[in-house]
């Protein structure tokens, strides 16, 4: 540490014991942190935040608090909980170590305020720093997980929602946006957040169409706006920049100003006439060779998309897809779901190919 102890010996052990187990807690929770961060999100600028923080954790724990470890006289250590028996989903694990960590801080920050004059200050600033790596710890996956999705599920009205949409994600899907435009609040409310919890459960992003506040309310990773919905920023305002916020479009024009505006992502479509989109006329492939060509952001063919076409829309250049009928009314929606993904696997194969291809002959 950079400044010497207080004068002051602690005749009562219960102060060392109480930041001895603390200063472990937040190490504990940050070293779980980092390991995601290392090796799940390969981010070496969040990695090495959390090793920074655990290294000055470690300068503070000297031999005296150390010493006062009394571990078979703790009562807590037979204390627990069963929601810390099991964990459901990376998000929920590292929601739980961030929270451990926060806490351990701020109990550091108050005891230690009795043990050394600067202990206080020093640990209040670390906790904001969690704050932050909090914050950026869900943008960047939500953003890294956005880039790997090729596939987007847009449901629809259906008896069976949460029965397909569950044999989807056991199929792979990674991305799902709830679309429903006729139902009450209450019912979207109580489905969004059946959805929401179903695909975190299964490590998925959730996306809200159309309802900023429903998309608070249930946690959702993020909202998709249609060219009728409130303006990108204002829903920024609204959601902050953790979340993802995507925009459809229909030509260059709406594509230039979605992206311009701060779109995560855009739907270019429809492709073809589909009556989830009734009385828009079709986009065309020659949209999609467009987007291919200008779009700077993720982008999602859209617009009657099947198993028949998919490999014309591919073919004009697209490399993520969103479907709606062709697999929320599928009787197999898992085997439908491993069909465009292996289509769009193969696709995004052969253009890692080609431009390495290209790459060598330059």
């Amino acid at each position: 540490m950079s400044a010497q102890y207080s004068s002051r010996r602690w005749q009562e052990p219960a102060i060392c014991r109480i930041l001895d187990a603390n200063l472990d807690r937040a190490r504990e929770g940050l070293r779980i942190i980092e390991e995601w961060c290392r090796f799940g999100l390969n981010s070496g600028s969040l990695a090495q935040e959390c090793k920074q923080m655990r290294q000055e954790l470690a300068s503070w724990h000297t031999q005296e608090i150390r010493a006062s470890r009394d571990t078979p006289q703790d009562p807590g250590t037979d204390l627990t909980h069963p929601k810390e028996e099991q964990r459901s989903s990376i998000e929920q694990l590292l929601q739980a170590n961030l929270c451990r960590v926060e806490e351990a801080l701020r109990v550091l920050e108050e005891y230690g305020k009795l043990y050394h004059p600067e202990m206080g200050a020093v640990f209040k600033q670390m906790r904001y720093r969690v704050y932050t790596l909090e914050s950026n710890l869900l943008t960047y996956r939500r953003h890294q997980l956005l880039e790997r999705s090729h596939l987007y599920l847009v449901t629809s009205a259906s008896e069976q929602l949460f029965t397909t949409v569950e044999a989807a994600l056991q199929g792979g899907l990674t991305l799902v946006q709830y679309r429903e435009k006729t139902a009450d609040d209450t019912e979207r409310l109580s489905y969004a957040q059946k959805l929401c919890q179903m695909c975190h459960h299964y490590g998925a992003l959730f996306i809200m169409n159309d309802r900023v506040d429903l998309a608070l309310a249930v946690d959702a990773d993020g909202v998709h706006l249609g060219q009728q919905d409130i303006p990108i920023a204002l829903a920024r305002q609204l959601l902050g920049s953790q979340r993802l916020i995507g925009r459809s479009t229909t030509n260059p024009e709406e594509m230039r100003r979605a992206i311009d505006e701060g779109a995560d992502y855009i739907g270019v479509g429809p492709i073809y006439e589909t009556p989830t989109k009734e009385g828009k006329a079709a986009a065309g492939l020659e949209y999609v060779q467009y987007a291919a060509k200008q779009a700077t952001i993720p982008w999602f063919a859209i617009g009657g998309i099947d198993p028949s076409n998919i490999n014309e829309v591919l073919g004009a250049g697209a490399q993520r897809v969103a479907i709606v009928r062709a697999i929320m009314q599928a009787d197999q929606p898992t085997l439908v779901t491993q069909y465009f993904l292996s289509q769009l696997t193969r696709q995004h194969t052969l253009r890692s190919i080609e431009a390495r291809v290209t790459q060598s002959h330059v």
